[in-house]
């Protein structure tokens, strides 16, 4: 039975949270980190994606970053499907995010990080896909319309950054599993957050970025009735 979903956001961390849940003895992922099942339909049946995860043994799941972006009729179908579902949600600073995902895209654009002109990331910081990613709070709300409150962690990158130990015992809690990781694991676990090529976000984007995250962030902040506001610097 699958137990739980990954839902995103794309360039939060959801690696790391696949290669540190799968450390877990009780925890699998029987067909990989990234499916696609529900956001990339091609006919095959909810039987069959449902065997995917047949073993009883194990506390199954997935994670698709792209599932954060489903539409409410979707969720509602997964929700019949396995009404007893949890779901974990890593969010970061929309900013960073934004800067993160238009890096990655230079590589499939095969282009580096010089030949890029400040005017092709506004293009993609301002395209479809980027400010879907980043809007947080429409997907939270999506998917707060349908799941119960309590069957959806959201959780921080920045706290991973903090603290690795205590957000991923945090993940287990939430999947109904005991403390499984000690302080001796904070090496390996830092280890697995990666920020890729790791060039700092260029000064003359910065303001440009903020001018289109700053409301956002104090929207969301209010929603999760959380202090958001080390976003904004």
């Amino acid at each position: 039975m699958l137990s739980f979903l990954g839902i995103g956001a794309q360039k939060c961390a959801t690696t790391w949270l696949h290669s540190t849940l799968a450390r877990h003895p009780d925890i699998a992922f029987p067909a990989g980190k990234e499916v696609h099942y529900w956001n990339r339909p091609d006919g095959r049946s909810i039987d069959w994606y449902s065997q995917l995860f047949a073993d009883a043994t194990k506390v199954n799941g997935e994670i698709t970053p792209a599932y954060a972006l489903l539409p409410v009729p979707t969720i509602e179908k997964i929700h019949s499907s396995f009404p007893d579902l949890r779901l974990v949600y890593l969010i970061r600073n929309p900013i960073e995010r934004a800067w993160s995902s238009a890096r990655m895209a230079l590589g499939r654009a095969e282009m580096s990080h010089i030949e890029a002109s400040d005017q092709w990331f506004i293009d993609h910081f301002k395209s479809q896909g980027s400010l879907a990613k980043g809007d947080y709070e429409a997907c939270i709300r999506r998917w707060r319309s349908v799941v119960p409150l309590n069957r959806i962690h959201i959780v921080k990158y920045e706290s991973i950054q903090a603290d690795p130990v205590g957000v991923a015992n945090s993940c287990l809690t939430h999947l109904g599993l005991g403390m499984y990781f000690s302080p001796a694991d904070r090496c390996q676990l830092e280890q697995l957050v990666s920020e890729g090529d790791g060039i700092e976000l260029r000064p003359s984007l910065r303001n440009v970025l903020s001018s289109m995250y700053t409301h956002q962030i104090e929207s969301l902040s209010q929603y999760l009735v959380e202090d958001l506001s080390g976003w904004r610097i």
